[in-house]
């Protein structure tokens, strides 16, 4: 092999080496950039755009897609620790000119960071008020989607706020009283009545809760993965909610819309539009009676 050749051959490993050198480094050095750089540029693929929502001191964080049409807006919560864009691998497979918000909970990404009270479930569906107040979404009933705590906080605004709401898809949420407990389940609700500044079980305040809390997330994570909640919840909301829909997913965990985010987007819109009909269906029989 001639010098040239070599030389050649030294200037494409160089150009190869380099690039995966400087992203090495990336990820070695700051990890957080190139995160939040894969999540800017998914959101940006998917047409998503960062908004900011300011309220009396308090500033929300929320990324859309699409404007108010026909079909309802969708409002989206997250689970607890998470943020907005735990929703990218669901929104792909959702119609681009669906109307969707997805907003970073109280205390989570982009949203302020207050006091404790904001983080229990009535704190923030209080705060959840607000941001749907600020934003006008409320304007017209919206379709509101939750999972795990993000479940919670969604049915409790419903309850609270009914005529705001026109639908509601809950995921794996949290705060349904099970007829029987799974070990996950027991070992949350011992560290719940355990003395607690706060009472808030993932949120420490000594090392002694901080403890606590490792125990209860590594038997959560690493013994039982798949069951972080009991499906016997699903039940119990069929029968208080007897016009509602249930789907269960087969060897499915906890984690739904990132383990199935297709047919979890394909269930979410079936619903919208059988629950559209259902509406259109009724004000038609209405307007025939008076007639």
């Amino acid at each position: 092999m001639d010098l040239e050749a070599v030389t050649l051959f030294a200037i494409a490993l160089g150009t190869l080496a380099v690039p995966l050198l400087l992203f090495m480094a990336s990820f070695m050095l700051w990890p957080s950039s190139l995160i939040k750089f894969y999540f800017w540029y998914w959101r940006r693929t998917l047409g998503l755009q960062v908004y900011h929502a300011d309220c009396g001191g308090y500033r929300f964080c929320y990324s859309s897609r699409g404007k108010p049409s026909i079909r309802p807006s969708v409002l989206m919560l997250h689970d607890f620790s998470s943020h907005k864009d735990t929703w990218l691998s669901l929104i792909k497979y959702l119609p681009k000119h669906l109307h969707l918000l997805c907003v970073d909970m109280p205390g989570h990404e982009g949203t302020t960071r207050t006091s404790a009270e904001d983080y229990s479930i009535q704190g923030q569906v209080r705060r959840i008020r607000q941001f749907v107040e600020t934003i006008h979404l409320n304007r017209k009933p919206f379709h509101l989607v939750g999972n795990s705590m993000g479940g919670n906080v969604a049915g409790v605004y419903a309850a609270c706020y009914p005529s705001d709401v026109c639908s509601m898809t809950l995921i794996c949420p949290t705060g349904v009283k099970y007829h029987s407990k799974i070990e996950s389940e027991k070992n949350n609700h011992e560290l719940e009545l355990s003395e607690y500044t706060l009472g808030i079980t993932l949120i420490p305040h000594t090392p002694q809760e901080m403890e606590d809390m490792l125990k209860f997330c590594s038997h959560v994570r690493f013994k039982v993965p798949q069951q972080v909640l009991d499906v016997s919840g699903a039940w119990l909301l069929a029968e208080a909610l007897p016009s509602c829909r249930v789907d269960v997913l087969e060897n499915c965990g906890h984690s739904v819309v990132m383990e199935r985010p297709r047919h979890t987007a394909k269930l979410i819109l079936d619903f919208i539009i059988s629950q559209q009909c259902l509406l259109n269906a009724t004000s038609k029989k209405k307007w025939n009676a008076s007639l």
